[in-house]
């Protein structure tokens, strides 16, 4: 079966993408015989990373339209990764009036600690975080995202903390979280979202095929597939797994490549 589109890839445009270049994740794509590669790009406004910043969105328009003229045999759609829109609706606006674009992804990486701003990511080499109860803030969160009526098309990376996961801790299991994760996906279905499986470069299924199933069982009608790149060589990284495991979970691929997985 050849692979879907990788729709969730960084480039050099993201703030956490040094070792991006679109051109070279369009070479990429081209030699994994992908039939189309999106370009998200971090809309992030809050600065929890050292030298954190929203994508210059004209400068990677431009880019795009470059590539686009350049690699003609290959679809290529722009798009950005909204952080948290729902805390900052306003900046959120301004982005996507910058351009039209292709694929909005909606994520969540950051839970409210004790008042401060804490990514999930950071959550393990906090001591004084109860990893569970932040993740319950984080689903939480997802949810608030998902019921603020913000203009995304697709859920990113639903279960993100699951990648930064403590060693010490007791191992995820998403039937821990069953409850608040049937209500973000409920949410999703209702409002008409596309949830993505988002296979971090390979190394972990955001979302696994427990939480797919579960998607299926609340009326979820598609799924997409992202890689979430941040250089060329991770381009549709744990594809070949990933559509086994959708394919598993009831959801099928269009006759148009480059269309999304159904029911």
């Amino acid at each position: 079966m050849p692979l879907p589109p990788d729709l969730h890839v960084h480039t050099e445009w993201s703030y956490d993408g040094p070792r991006g270049s679109m051109e070279r994740s369009c070479v990429r794509a081209i030699e994994l015989g992908l039939p189309a590669i999106a370009f998200t790009d971090h809309a992030d406004f809050v600065q929890v990373h050292e030298g954190q910043h929203c994508v210059d969105i004209a400068g990677y328009i431009d880019c795009v339209e470059r590539c686009r003229l350049k690699y003609t045999g290959l679809r290529i759609l722009s798009g950005v990764e909204l952080g948290e829109p729902h805390w900052f609706p306003q900046e959120t606006r301004q982005i996507l009036a910058a351009a039209p674009l292709d694929k909005v992804l909606g994520s969540v990486h950051c839970v409210k600690l004790g008042g401060e701003i804490v990514d999930a990511s950071q959550l393990r080499n906090r001591k004084d975080a109860d990893i569970a109860a932040a993740t319950r803030d984080y689903f939480a969160e997802v949810l608030l995202m998902l019921e603020s009526e913000q203009p995304f098309e697709v859920l990113a990376h639903l279960d993100y903390p699951k990648r930064y996961w403590p060693a010490g801790a007791a191992p995820y299991n998403e039937r821990d979280f069953e409850e608040p994760i049937r209500n973000v996906l409920k949410a999703a279905a209702r409002t008409g979202r596309v949830l993505e499986v988002n296979t971090t470069r390979g190394a972990v299924l955001c979302p696994d095929l427990t939480v797919v199933r579960w998607w299926r069982e609340v009326g979820g009608q598609a799924v997409q597939y992202g890689s979430d790149a941040h250089s060329p060589d991770k381009v549709a990284e744990g594809f070949k797994v990933a559509t086994k495991m959708v394919e598993a979970a009831g959801f099928k691929p269009a006759k148009d490549p480059v269309s999304l997985w159904r029911r």
